[in-house]
């Protein structure tokens, strides 16, 4: 994703461009950390599945690291940790995370 830099509101639609990356770049943060609680509680027969998304959030992480610096912005950390919209106690909580 680049833009041009020519004309007068450029450094706005850039701004805004680098909000919504760091953005995608904070929820692709959260993606991952939740694939990493599924893999731990996932049943065998799920896992291979869970691999496969946890891998394309993370390419897609990167990507949006990549995009972030390529606009020349500091790309947003991931945090210790995430609230989980509910509790993972097992493979059946962890296939509907």
């Amino acid at each position: 994703m680049s833009l041009t830099t020519s004309g007068t509101g450029s450094a706005t639609a850039e701004e805004a461009e680098l909000r919504a990356l760091q953005a995608a770049l904070g929820a692709e943060h959260a993606a991952v950390y939740g694939y990493g609680v599924v893999g731990g509680k996932v049943q065998e027969g799920r896992r291979d599945e869970a691999r496969a998304a946890y891998a394309a959030h993370r390419a897609r992480r990167d990507a949006l690291v990549r995009a972030v610096r390529d606009l020349g912005g500091k790309p947003v950390a991931a945090s210790a940790g995430y609230a989980l919209p509910f509790p993972v106690p097992d493979s059946a909580a962890a296939v509907r995370l």
